[in-house]
């Protein structure tokens, strides 16, 4: 498939946040009966932590949808992983997270993964599965992950890489000139935000998914189940024609094999540590302060 729209700018994908949490909201109901993929990949990185050396006091499940790595993570360390959620914000009281007892007291938090209501250096884990992607600054997300985080702490997450949904990007920019699909970031764009958040030993690695479907409203109607909405500032703000629809679902029949529409989902998995301090800060590019307990020793290792 090809278009002659020209490439859209970097602002056309920029996420409108209030929109995010109001499309998870809605689909708060129909999530989980579409979210075969969510769920398998879920399962993949609660697997990856049976080779992880750590017994946490406090985790944190962050961005849990439904709640049900939530529930596998308490089973598996044996306590009450704190969760935050979009989908469970009609149960707080309304108020700021920092502000109300009834999120910030208990296991559930309403609350944004760039700013968390948590102290510093209070969380052993956080797991956070498909929720990076619906956030597009990883420096600021991090940045709060490696604050919350204890020395020795562990962050595993998944994220969508930029391969993901790529048949139906291209079938709407043979469409209309608008954007439809989320601008998702590289493996190794992420894994460089960890160390610029100074976040220790990253692995990063890609898993590939294909679903398939009979027709392509199979795959727009399981998108709108799980609350995957079109949120980019880029995106159309009419009603959708019929014509335009139906161009672009003649652009993706072209990919049509042995009877079925491919949806191609790239997986990116990440974890990395938050090493003991060193006693060494920068306070600008051309200054470091280095404290007196941190000369003549060596950094401990994670």
């Amino acid at each position: 498939m090809s278009s002659s729209n020209p490439p859209l700018s970097h602002e056309a994908y920029a996420l409108d946040r209030r929109a995010v949490r109001r499309s998870f909201d809605l689909a708060s109901k129909t999530y989980d009966r579409a979210a075969a993929l969510q769920t398998e990949v879920r399962d993949r990185l609660l697997e990856r932590l049976d080779f992880v050396r750590i017994s946490p006091a406090i985790v944190l499940d962050l961005g849990a949808g439904t709640g049900h790595a939530s529930k596998a993570l308490r089973r598996r360390y044996h306590r009450k992983p704190r969760s935050s959620r979009w989908m469970w914000r009609r149960e707080c009281c309304g108020k700021p997270a920092s502000k109300a007892p009834c999120c910030a007291d208990s296991t559930r938090i309403c609350a944004s993964a760039f700013r968390l209501p948590l102290q510093d250096a209070s969380v052993d884990l956080i797991y956070s599965n498909l929720m990076l992607q619906w956030c597009d600054e990883p420096d600021a997300v991090f940045a709060e992950v490696r604050r919350v985080l204890k020395p020795h702490g562990l962050f595993t997450f998944t994220s969508f890489g930029p391969d993901t949904l790529q048949e139906l990007r291209r079938a709407w920019a043979a469409a209309d000139p608008y954007t439809h699909v989320n601008h998702f970031i590289d493996m190794h764009d992420l894994g460089d935000a960890l160390v610029r958040a100074r976040l220790a030993e990253p692995i990063m690695d890609v898993e590939r998914y294909t679903l398939t479907y009979p027709q392509v409203r199979g795959l727009l109607k399981d998108l709108k189940a799980i609350g995957a909405h079109n949120v980019t500032a880029g995106r159309p703000r009419g009603l959708m024609g019929r014509k335009t629809l139906a161009r672009m679902q003649a652009a993706y029949e072209s990919l049509r094999q042995e009877g079925l529409l491919p949806a191609s989902y790239e997986v990116v998995f990440g974890q990395a540590w938050r090493a003991e301090d060193s006693g060494i800060r920068r306070s600008s590019p051309a200054e470091v302060h280095i404290s007196p307990s941190a000369i003549g020793r060596r950094p401990s290792k994670t």
